[in-house]
């Protein structure tokens, strides 16, 4: 039976398919990563706790347990939904958004659109984000249950180049909001604006005041989080751009100012460029952690744990050997003190497509149409439906069906079996990994026989065609491709025709990050004609081993 969620209204989406992706996480728990383990063993751990693009991460915690949700851009579904008992181990266990609106304007490609720098609270027994979509305004979404099922978004001011929201309780019952600017669409940033909401939270009410203008000190300071703390309200916000920032904190008796502002962390001496946006966590012992990203070009903006202490009402973030009050961000560390034995587990990765449906760490450039995918039990496999190229599509970048997920880990290498069924036009389905340059290995149906192929495209978000840079005819249909990431995100391409003796085929490509986000690896299937079941791949499994 095919999926049954083809583009439907939100909330019945949301209905049908939410239930079977979160027993899907469920399934995976207790996973430990074949090419990534921040847990060292000895009570220590070593950064980044998650060596995947996890953009603008926030994080709360409920009781003994911890969420953390992430920007995740055009990409559903969005607004992923991560767990953890010890800050360490993290596990993908939902996402609360289904479909990005407007739905038919997310139907293509939108990269670097959509969901930008989420909040994440808990209020009133209730769990909600709040995110901004830089062209469109506030989005609010509410949850009983961290894993779901999620509301669906509510535009609560529609705006436009209003980014980075964070609400605030106070404790008299006021409510806030805080935000930044994108200068793409405003014209200007390094500008923090709290405005006041109702007591809902579900609606801007008055015009706002500027919280903080950090122009000439703290230039392009954005992603504030604002926290009350012994008198104090704090903001936790990164300044001085993404890949060379720093952190600073703003801090004020009265929340609408003056605040005084602060530097808490930089890079100082380590390797750790940035450090950028995050959130800060207090566990029940009183011990205060920190989690923020490092942009890594091509590997994304992977997560990082700081451990936190309160030095005369200022935080300092990270080591601070010299005694200034400005730390740095720590390589390893001793573990958070928590009682109770841990889940040892990562973020999801490999998949066997047995389970009957995508797993959690799969994700669409767009609001997917499920007439591209359905799962034969019979047979275990994922079975992909050639598409053909929207008008106007000059490369895979413009297209809508690619099935991708996140690198991993600084090296890895992914293997996946696929059988092709061309049918009457020339399908062509393989691995791809997708960046603003792309490349991948592929095989079609020619004079015959088969072609094993591969393509690479420079300048793909450029407009830029890909050209094959190598083929090899085969005979058969069934075969196993594989790319091997190293160091420096350089991947290498090889086939197999028994799955056990691999040809390597084309030059090393050097991958790239794709619009603020990391390279993806992935799966599509292209074809000709307009009938979409015309030919199709059945992918066995997509496995991440060690190279």
């Amino acid at each position: 039976m095919k999926n049954t969620c083809l583009l439907l209204p939100l909330t019945l989406w949301s209905a049908l398919c939410m239930p079977v992706s979160v027993s899907a996480g469920l399934q995976q728990d207790s996973l430990l990563s074949d090419v990534w383990v921040p847990d060292n063993g000895d009570g220590t751990y070593s950064n980044p706790v998650i060596h995947a693009d996890y953009s603008d991460p926030d994080l709360i915690r409920v009781g003994d347990d911890f969420y953390l949700t992430a920007s995740s851009f055009n990409s559903i579904p969005g607004l992923p939904i991560l767990h953890s008992r010890d800050l360490i181990h993290w596990t993908i266990i939902g996402h609360a958004l289904s479909q990005q609106l407007p739905v038919e304007y997310f139907q293509q490609p939108r990269h670097g659109e959509g969901v930008w720098a989420p909040a994440l609270r808990y209020h009133n027994g209730e769990f909600r984000i709040y995110y901004g979509d830089p062209d469109r305004g506030i989005y609010l979404l509410r949850a009983a249950e961290a894993r779901g099922p999620w509301s669906s978004p509510l535009l609560i001011e529609e705006a436009k180049g209003w980014i980075d929201p964070c609400p605030f309780w106070d404790e008299n019952g006021d409510v806030y909001l805080v935000h930044a600017w994108a200068k793409s669409r405003a014209g200007f940033n390094s500008i923090l604006t709290l405005r006041k909401m109702n007591a809902d939270g579900t609606r801007i009410i008055g015009e706002g005041v500027t919280l903080f203008d950090g122009s000439l000190e703290h230039p392009t300071i954005e992603g504030p989080k604002m926290y009350r703390r012994e008198g104090y309200y704090y903001v936790f916000a990164p300044a001085g751009g993404v890949k060379t920032g720093w952190q600073t904190v703003l801090r004020s008796r009265n929340i609408e100012g003056p605040y005084e502002a602060r530097v808490v962390m930089h890079q100082g001496r380590t390797g750790v460029n940035g450090p950028h946006q995050g959130a800060w966590v207090e566990l029940k012992s009183g011990q205060s952690w920190f989690m923020h990203f490092q942009d890594l070009d091509a590997y994304g903006r992977v997560v990082h744990l700081q451990p936190l202490t309160w030095r005369e009402g200022w935080p300092v973030i990270g080591t601070d050997e010299d005694g200034n009050g400005i730390g740095e961000p720590v390589l390893k560390w001793k573990c958070p003190d928590l009682p109770g034995q841990r889940v040892k587990n990562n973020p999801q990765t490999s998949d066997e497509f047995s389970g009957g449906t995508l797993g959690l760490q799969w994700q669409w450039p767009v609001n997917p149409d499920s007439s591209w995918f359905e799962f034969r039990r019979e047979r275990g496999v994922m079975r992909l439906y050639a598409q053909r190229h929207p008008p106007g599509a000059r490369s895979l970048w413009d297209i809508p069906n690619i099935c991708y997920q996140k690198f991993p880990a600084p090296e890895f290498c992914v293997t996946t079996e696929l059988t092709i069924i061309p049918g009457r036009s020339a399908a062509k389905a393989g691995l791809v990994v997708m960046g603003t340059d792309y490349a991948a290995i592929a095989v079609t149906a020619e004079r015959g026989g088969y072609l094993v192929s591969v393509s690479v495209c420079e300048g793909a978000d450029s407009g830029k065609v890909e050209r094959r840079t190598a083929t090899i005819p085969i005979s058969e249909n069934n075969l196993v491709f594989r790319v091997t990431v190293r160091k420096g995100a350089l991947c290498s391409f090889a086939y197999s025709i028994d799955g056990g003796v691999f040809s390597p085929l084309g030059e090393p490509f050097m991958a790239r990050a794709g619009k603020w986000v990391g390279a993806r690896v992935g799966l599509f299937c292209s074809g000709e004609e307009d009938d979409s079941h015309d030919g199709y791949v059945d992918v066995n499994w997509f496995r991440f081993r060690r190279p």
